[in-house]
């Protein structure tokens, strides 16, 4: 099979099971991935929570979480990988960029991400997981219509067409609420910060606390139009 019939078959299979799944359960949809593309199947984690690698867990012991170290992290999110690693039965792999933080401030000059926040995502989270999903048809996130505007049309399971790939969000139609719940009620470990007045946890120079009543993400490039690194579109 061609590479573009291979493509062309795994869009309108993403296509097809993302109306099929719509009211699916996110374990069911997660065991849908883990039938159809087993190893070929990876779930991605910024750390700020573990929710969807606990799910993929328990539908797919052992299953590969891939997780991006930009190099701007939070100790409290290396540490929350860390700790995914050592008590998940999950497999988490860790992706970088192909330069350090000091070699890109040598080519591009110190603090990118305030000067080009779009070209800093881009060389340090956008290429290092087009590259590190290269071994996998199929990618697991944990987007959520609620959380902002740009995602509120996010399909349990759609076609990447940037990457070629299926794009499975199990929790899509999940609530913080819903998030919440299955948090305490599993003991999902969770990143400090969101209880440190963090709604949402990125790299460090780009993620502010929220104030209450603001929009979940409103503290990721705050006082930027920007609402996006680049990763979901």
């Amino acid at each position: 099979m061609t590479e573009t019939a291979t493509e062309d078959r795994l869009r309108v299979l993403a296509e097809q099971a993302g109306r099929e799944l719509e009211d699916a359960s996110a374990l069911d949809i997660l065991a849908w991935a883990a039938d159809t593309f087993g190893k070929r199947f990876c779930v991605t984690s910024s750390m700020e929570d573990a929710v969807v690698a606990h799910l993929a867990s328990r539908a797919f012991p052992g299953v590969d979480v891939v997780f991006l170290d930009t190099g701007y992290h939070f100790e409290e999110t290396i540490g929350t990988r860390d700790a995914v690693a050592a008590v998940m039965d999950v497999n988490v792999i860790t992706l970088t960029p192909r330069q350090t933080v000091a070699e890109q401030d040598a080519q591009y000059g110190p603090a990118l991400h305030d000067r080009d926040p779009d070209l800093c995502c881009a060389l340090r989270k956008v290429k290092p997981l087009e590259e590190g999903l290269g071994a996998y048809d199929a990618w697991a996130t944990g987007l959520r219509r609620d959380e902002s505007p740009t995602r509120a049309g996010t399909p349990v399971v759609g076609w990447d067409a940037r990457r070629r790939k299926v794009k499975v969000s199990p929790i899509a139609r999940w609530t913080q609420d819903d998030v919440d719940a299955y948090v305490a009620e599993h003991g999902v470990l969770t990143n400090p910060l969101l209880t440190d007045g963090y709604a949402s946890v990125g790299c460090a120079p780009c993620t502010r606390r929220t104030a209450e009543g603001e929009d979940a993400r409103a503290g990721r490039w705050a006082g930027r139009a920007k609402t996006e690194c680049g990763l979901h579109g």
